[in-house]
């Protein structure tokens, strides 16, 4: 079923996120594939990266000569520093996370349901490694929490769930979704399906077993 349609790749992803972030917003990226959102902010747009480990004013990915092994994001990936980069304890990082000073918390996720809760942490399988790290603090902490995902899992279910089957990160935390196929904003009307990438509305509506409100005005 999910190959039937291409969707967007990661990178561009990435970037329709970092273009939704508002100039001058303090954000966490989570590990994996919200860090490559670093990549695609604006220079001098005002965004300040905090990284879990202890790090304000995070840069983009490292890359060849630029990667020092003492500079690396929560999720162990070499980043660079801007100018005015700050460094502190990890429980003054998490302070920052639980006491509502971060605007924005950008993580993934194995389900969203429909009224915005966060299962990203155990599938509950009994093998399974739990990795909950910071994402309950960020969930909660964060003014808004952005999710990004891809929509379908290899078997072709979809992540956006009326209901998580999940252990749950966060209630009623997320206010966007965004995939490969689709960025859904999580309202107290319904889910609001805003853009859509290489799907129609018709064949999404298909996919997904929640109610959609159609906001592409196509």
């Amino acid at each position: 079923m999910s190959a039937t349609f291409t969707g967007i790749d990661r990178d561009t992803l990435a970037g329709i996120v970092a273009a939704d972030i508002p100039a001058g917003s303090f954000v966490n990226l989570g590990i994996g594939l919200p860090t490559k959102v670093s990549n695609f902010l604006t220079p001098g747009s005002g965004v300040q990266l905090h990284t879990e480990n202890g790090m304000l004013g995070m840069g983009p990915e490292a890359l060849g000569d630029e990667v020092d092994p003492d500079l690396v994001n929560a999720g162990k990936v070499a980043v660079t520093e801007l100018p005015g980069a700050s460094y502190f304890h990890h429980a003054d990082s998490f302070a920052m996370m639980r006491g509502g000073h971060l605007d924005i918390c950008v993580l993934g996720a194995y389900q969203v349901s429909a009224r915005g809760d966060l299962a990203n942490w155990h599938t509950g399988r009994p093998d399974d490694i739990p990795a909950v790290g910071g994402a309950m603090d960020l969930a909660i902490g964060a003014k808004q929490t952005f999710v990004m995902m891809s929509l379908l899992t290899r078997d072709g279910s979809a992540k956006l769930v009326p209901e998580c089957s999940y252990p749950l990160t966060g209630l009623q935390c997320v206010s966007r979704v965004y995939t490969d196929l689709a960025v859904f904003l999580i309202e107290p009307d319904g889910v609001v399906v805003r853009d859509l990438f290489g799907i129609g509305y018709d064949d999404l509506a298909a996919l997904v077993d929640v109610p959609l409100v159609d906001g592409t005005g196509r």
